[in-house]
């Protein structure tokens, strides 16, 4: 571009939400940018970021400015990073400037107006998302919850042709699909139900790990993976409901207000050997439940060594910064807007749609709907025990009341069950000690540690699938984008005997 001085620049940018990636590499006098990674590996040979592994590892996914690739760097959401030419023809970096989520001044406390003014937002927000669309007909991932039923609700009133789609893991204890059976008939709309069964799932990883271009260790990746996919055959456009829990104060703040609370009674002196700000931090990334606090256990001793990683905290501290939001739920709304949300779900959200090629769409993300949401007092959002309070006064009469106000609960994928079953072969395949030995960045036995109980305390139950999946997705991103060749692999680990046989063997040597 030309600058108004006359010079040359260049000016790279991305939107607040963080939907589509973009990633640079200043090589040779020449910068490098594109949106997919994989663009930029062609171009030199690779190199693991080691820091970029370790924040992985907390978080499932890597934060931005940072990417797998040594050498590689991502533009953070809402950020535009302006480049030059100096007189000697050298490009250099001059300035960066970033759009702020923060806190309004003139906060909403009276509830009519409150609802009245949401209703309207999200009617305008689904207007502007459908503006393009024809007569085509359209998708929605409809989960049951009631985000995903509102996006469903509002295509509806639109008129638009609408299918929904739900996954079903083959685990009727832990299904949502009555919900979304009940959200389909409600609105009349075809519901389309998607095998995400372990055979299934087993079959996506490396098609997944292909189409993320990054690493993502979420457990929902290779299910939403099969939903797209399935979606596919049906649209080009796909709607979801992501952002609502951000926006308006979901089931996962709840823990992280105890900690707020928790910290005002530090910081009044009632718990004087702790710091507010410390504990609070502490408690955000405890909800990632992944491996932050077990490097030593984690990563073999010289990988350690050779590198100095900085808390995991630190990559916490921007979005959590008090002086954009001072009341505890703008605060967490900040947050996970920059750091659950456009670190994580948009970009895999996008990714995955792109690789089936989907368009996707989520309401949600909807600028002057955020924004407003900073203005919400917290008594509107969270009402007692009621989590997003006045969005479900705002929706109450377009969807059926067993929807609206049931207790939320996240997306029960079984991730233990599927690890210590029917994907019990595949941790020996994906997570082998040989492999994980030469690649010199995971203990071999990490795995065995994990599915023994010997890794640590609080990694049990659910989180020891948490756990096993984000490692083995690490390992899927590195063979599949990488193209790494196949390594020998090694029988020293359990998994290649069958899961119930080496219980009782472990059950026999404890005795």
């Amino acid at each position: 571009m030309q600058r108004p001085d006359g010079g040359v620049g260049l000016e790279l940018g991305r939107d607040r939400f963080g939907r589509v990636p973009l990633y640079w590499q200043h090589r040779q006098r020449v910068l490098w940018f594109a949106s997919r990674l994989q663009l930029l590996l062609a171009e030199s040979p690779v190199e693991i970021n080691p820091a970029a592994l370790h924040a992985y590892t907390c978080f499932s996914y890597v934060p931005t400015p940072l990417t797998p690739v040594q050498g590689i760097q991502a533009v953070p959401a809402g950020t535009q990073q302006t480049w030059r030419l100096d007189e000697t023809g050298t490009l250099e970096y001059v300035q960066g400037r970033s759009q702020e989520w923060q806190e309004a001044t003139d906060q909403i406390h009276d509830e009519p107006t409150a609802v009245r003014t949401l209703q309207t937002l999200l009617k305008d927000a689904i207007c502007r998302q459908t503006a393009d669309l024809k007569d085509e007909p359209v998708g929605v991932l409809l989960s049951g919850g009631l985000d995903s039923s509102i996006v469903a609700a509002l295509l509806v009133q639109l008129g638009m042709r609408v299918t929904a789609y739900s996954l079903d893991f083959g685990v009727p204890e832990q299904s949502e699909l009555d919900y979304a059976r009940c959200v389909a008939e409600y609105l009349k709309i075809p519901l389309v139900t998607v095998d995400a069964s372990a055979k299934q799932i087993r079959r996506a990883i490396a098609p997944t790990a292909a189409a993320l271009d990054l690493p993502f260790g979420d457990g929902v990746t290779v299910p939403l993976f099969l939903l797209k996919q399935r979606a596919a055959q049906d649209t080009s456009v796909i709607f979801n409901g992501e952002h609502g829990d951000q926006l308006l104060a979901g089931w996962t703040n709840k823990p992280l207000i105890a900690a707020g609370v928790y910290s005002k009674l530090v910081s009044n002196g009632q718990f004087p050997e702790d710091s507010p700000e410390d504990s609070f931090y502490q408690q955000y990334l405890r909800t990632f439940h992944r491996l932050a606090g077990y490097e030593h256990h984690a990563f073999q001793p010289d990988f350690l060594a050779q590198h100095e990683f900085p808390h995991p905290v630190e990559w916490l501290q921007d979005a959590l910064d008090p002086q954009f939001s001072t009341a505890i739920l703008h605060r967490l709304r900040r947050a996970n807007l920059m750091l659950k949300g456009a670190q994580n779900i948009q970009p895999r959200a996008t990714a995955l749609a792109f690789a089936h090629g989907l368009r996707v769409r989520s309401p949600f993300c909807d600028v002057p709907l955020a924004e407003w949401t900073f203005r919400l007092s917290g008594e509107l959002c969270l009402r007692g025990s009621c989590e997003k309070y006045i969005l479900k006064r705002a929706v109450e009469n377009w969807l059926p009341p067993e929807i609206v106000w049931r207790t939320k609960r996240g997306m029960g994928v079984p991730l233990t069950l599927w690890c210590f079953n029917d994907l019990w072969r595949d941790l020996g395949i994906w997570l082998n000690p040989s492999v994980l030995q030469s690649q010199s960045h995971l203990q071999p036995n990490i795995a065995t540690q994990i599915v023994s109980g010997s890794l640590g305390g609080a990694i049990q139950g659910r989180r020891m699938g948490e756990c096993l999946w984000l490692l083995l997705m690490w390992q899927a991103w590195r063979k599949t984008m990488l193209k790494e060749a196949n390594l020998p692999r090694s029988w020293n680990h359990p998994f290649w005997l069958p899961s119930p046989l080496w219980r009782e063997l472990k059950r026999w040597q404890s005795s």
